[in-house]
């Protein structure tokens, strides 16, 4: 008979690497991106109105302004300003987010699209997920297009929550 330990072992399943995009222009990533749909973390959940916003500094560093409603469109604003850091200078798709000094979250731009209308942010945990735009709407095609693609990810999508945006 096997050990706990060892049966235990055979059930988790090690996800792999989440894949990013071949590059990213920082300079093209800049600027705002309203958040479609995320499973969002406990700072996010009721968010309307969020809009991240990316500032290329110049020390390379990427000074992010997230700011949303919370809990109706009425709600309190809400801003929160990590800073970014682009771990990965090759492709410039793996960034470290710094909410507080030390730590640096996993920042994964896993989808771009080509003309940077449209964004998937993830983590190699598949914990948490932000479809983003530049503009506050997107077509249901498109958005059903990216939902298939985050579930292909390993992400749970039943876990993914439109953001109401209302401008």
């Amino acid at each position: 008979m096997p050990s706990l330990a060892l049966l235990l072992a055979g059930c988790s399943v090690q996800q792999p690497e989440l894949k990013t995009v071949d590059y990213v222009d920082l300079d093209r990533f800049m600027g705002d991106w309203y958040v479609i749909a995320n499973i969002p973390t406990f700072l996010e959940k009721g968010a309307h109105n969020a809009v991240e916003s990316y500032k290329l500094n110049d020390d390379g560093s990427i000074a992010t302004t997230f700011v949303f409603r919370d809990g109706s469109f009425d709600g309190k604003r809400k801003v929160h300003t990590p800073v970014g850091f682009v771990e990965d200078t090759r492709t410039n798709a793996v960034w470290g987010m710094r909410f507080i000094w030390p730590i640096k979250a996993d920042y994964r731009i896993v989808y771009l699209a080509d003309d940077y209308s449209k964004t998937v942010i993830g983590r190699n945990k598949r914990d948490f997920v932000w479809i983003m735009a530049r503009t506050p709407r997107i077509s249901e095609e498109s958005y059903q297009e990216i939902v298939e693609l985050v579930a292909s990810m390993g992400y749970d999508i039943s876990k993914l929550e439109k953001v109401p945006q209302r401008w």
